[in-house]
């Protein structure tokens, strides 16, 4: 086989429209896509389009004003810088989308770790309108540095005027949304509202310019509750405890054998073996499965019923009695299973059936 190429792992700093757009856009590729904000809040977001999230072990919050990020401390900005240090080298392409309200980009690429950079990089700047948050960054045009291109384009608007006018139309109509919540065509100014608020110059002849200033929201902190008592002595680990419990089932299965064992005959000792072992493998496997698995378990336990309704229907017509009762009863039980199964998954899939 020729084998297969491995995806290009792409770095975005900056979490916020732009930067989700691009691991959005990243991960549809198969990229192994890696990101980082200064907002912790925005993790879930991150991992939520399958990328990964890079955290700073670091106790600073960097959400601003209205949800943008703020400037940060020298300390975490030197903890910051080294984290970027070790990922350009082990990355092939980053996009880095950080701005700061009012301010100029922050530089967070620089010219060495371009050169740390493998040959073939590319690191594309979205903010390279406001400065850029490389070093080597010069707005309005692509630059080769030592193998890397650094992309500082500031007119992708007009590069892209199929989608980007599609996004300012869905933003012109989320606002239209908001202005006249009822739809019946009457304006109304939320003055509470933290996007509308903002816009508004004046209002009933009165000018409402500029705007008060929005405090970020302050995260309640839960109270924690104490650290359980650490207790000694007879106290047992639950993975030691149902280590003792299967060694207790185990034994009590082969003391089960032996005394059948005692006074069966030969014959009769194989096939009472294999299914008392049979019972017991499967209690272990089923009992030890996460619940989350139960579902995709069931597929699992339709295939082995299946295989117990055809065993049942070639013993059916045994010349035993006492052997057609039991193939009847194992016809039964199974029928019932996968029947069981079947509607168990039909309901599930219908709760994420979209109604047309």
């Amino acid at each position: 086989a020729a084998g297969k190429v491995p995806p290009a792992r792409i770095l975005v700093i900056g979490a916020g429209v732009a930067g989700l757009a691009a691991i959005a856009a990243a991960g549809s590729m198969g990229a192994s896509v890696r990101a980082f904000d200064t907002r912790p809040e925005v993790k879930e977001q991150v991992e939520s389009m399958g990328a990964e999230f890079l955290m700073l072990k670091f106790a600073e919050d960097g959400i601003g004003v209205g949800g943008y990020a703020k400037t940060m401390s020298e300390e975490f900005i030197a903890a910051e810088m080294a984290l970027f240090t070790e990922q350009a080298k082990e990355v092939d392409i980053i996009i880095t989308t950080a701005l700061v309200p009012g301010k100029p980009a922050p530089r967070l690429i620089t010219a060495e770790m371009v050169d740390s950079m493998k040959d073939g990089s590319v690191i594309v700047d979205l903010a390279a309108e406001q400065g850029g948050n490389c070093e080597l960054t010069q707005p309005g045009r692509v630059t080769s540095a030592n193998g890397v291109r650094v992309i500082g384009y500031t007119d992708l608007p007009s590069r892209m005027p199929a989608q980007s006018s599609q996004l300012y139309g869905t933003n012109i109509r989320h606002l239209l949304t908001d202005i006249c919540p009822e739809k019946n065509g009457q304006i109304e100014l939320d003055m509470d509202d933290d996007v509308i608020r903002p816009m508004t110059v004046t209002r009933s002849g009165e000018i409402t310019w500029p705007p008060p200033k929005i405090e970020p929201a302050i995260p309640v902190e839960q109270p924690t509750s104490p650290p359980p008592s650490v207790t000694t002595g007879s106290a047992e680990s639950p993975k030691k405890q149902n280590s003792v419990t299967t060694l207790i089932s185990l034994g009590v299965v082969m003391a089960i054998i032996l005394g059948v064992g005692a006074v069966a005959p030969s014959s009769f000792m194989n096939h009472f073996t294999v299914f008392i072992l049979a019972i017991f493998i499967g209690w272990q496997v089923i009992w030890n499965v996460t619940p989350a698995l139960h579902t995709p378990l069931m597929s699992v336990t339709n295939a082995i019923s299946g295989i117990i309704v055809i065993g049942a229907l070639l013993k059916i017509d045994a010349g035993s009695s006492m052997v057609v009762l039991l193939a009847a009863v194992s016809l039964l039980i199974a029928s019932i299973n996968i029947s069981g199964g079947f509607l168990v998954t039909h309901r599930m899939l219908r709760m994420f059936r979209r109604d047309i």
